[in-house]
C-alpha cells in the first residue's frame, strides 16, 4: 500500500524575479516593525533605502513632505500592532523638479 515512487523527474525552473524598489521598501517596513512599535506606534513612517526617513500623524502630509525631500520611491506605512489593509494608489511620481519650484 505504501509504494515509493522511484524515478527521474523533470526539474522545474521558476523564473527569477527581483523585488521592485517599492517591494524592497515594504519588506523593510515589516522587518523594522517590531522596533517601530516601540518608537513610532500609531504614526505613519516613510521608508527609503530600508530606513525610516520621516514620520508623522497625517499620511498625505508625510507623503508630500517626504517626496519633496527624497524624490524617489518610498513606502509609507502605519505603525500598528493590528494588521493593516495594503493600499496602493497606482500613482507613481517621476522624479523631477520640486513642486515648490513649479
Amino acid at each position: 500500500m505504501n509504494e515509493m515512487l522511484v524515478g527521474t523527474f523533470p526539474e522545474v525552473g521558476l523564473p527569477q524575479t527581483s523585488n521592485t524598489k517599492y517591494e524592497c521598501e515594504r519588506l523593510a517596513f515589516y522587518r523594522l516593525l517590531p522596533l517601530l512599535l516601540t518608537t513610532h506606534r500609531d504614526q505613519y513612517v516613510a521608508i527609503h533605502n530600508g530606513q525610516v526617513v520621516d514620520s508623522g500623524m497625517d499620511r498625505k502630509v508625510l507623503v508630500s513632505r517626504t517626496l519633496d525631500r527624497v524624490q524617489a520611491d518610498i513606502y509609507v506605512g502605519l505603525v500598528s500592532a493590528e494588521p493593516q489593509t495594503e493600499v496602493c494608489s497606482g500613482i507613481r511620481r517621476v522624479a523631477g523638479p520640486s513642486r515648490r519650484s513649479l
